[in-house]
């Protein structure tokens, strides 16, 4: 798949804001240093695994043509009609189809985000955007934390950096089309999503 240089370095651009003050924001606009929006855990303040982040998006289609459902095909391979009915009895179909849309979203709003900033590329996605189970492990490993636990907070945090999580979470909560609900069950679902893949996979 070719992915286009621009495209990339505005993608890794998105990611430089890793250098910003780790500070939480809750639905009411609080500030908190102490853990994520919608659980305990903790944040994480370092530098966020660009070539990690790269390969999902590359495995959604790459920046231009993100496709959330195009990833999800990828991380659950011949799984993923399985996983896409389990999730829709579990959430409903409706949410499910919202988490799909929030999850463009959030790809969408952390290029447009930081357009004007710059930064060095990894010289290739790591794992294999193409290596399905191989991805489903690297995001689920990012998402433990020092206690053992797997928190989705923490894995955004890794992906695009604190400061830029708390940024996208904000746009979604005040994006029409969204809203807090959407926001929430981007959450949840891509949490029930990440613990499926540990099961199936035995990770």
């Amino acid at each position: 798949m070719r992915i286009r240089p621009a495209a990339l370095l505005v993608l890794a651009a998105s990611l430089s804001a890793a250098t910003v003050p780790a500070v939480a924001q809750d639905a009411m606009g609080a500030m908190h240093m102490d853990h994520a929006r919608y659980s305990p855990a903790p944040v994480y303040a370092g530098p966020p695994n660009l070539p990690l982040t790269l390969s999902v998006v590359v495995a959604g289609g790459g920046p231009a043509t993100f496709d959330s459902g195009k990833l999800v095909g990828v991380l659950a391979g011949s799984l993923t009609d399985a996983e896409v009915k389990k999730l829709s009895s579990q959430f409903g179909a409706d949410n499910v189809g919202s988490f799909l849309k929030t999850f463009n979203f959030v790809i969408s709003d952390a290029l447009a985000l930081v357009k004007k900033n710059n930064i060095a590329l990894p010289s290739a996605p790591a794992p294999s955007p193409t290596d399905g189970k191989a991805l489903a492990a690297a995001l689920y490993t990012s998402g433990v934390t020092a206690a053992g636990n797997f928190d989705v907070e923490y894995l955004l945090d890794h992906l695009v950096s604190h400061p830029l999580h708390v940024q996208i979470m904000n746009d979604i909560d005040a994006n029409p089309d969204l809203g807090g609900k959407a926001d929430g069950n981007y959450h949840a679902v891509l949490t029930q999503a990440m613990v499926d893949l540990k099961a199936a996979y035995k990770l």
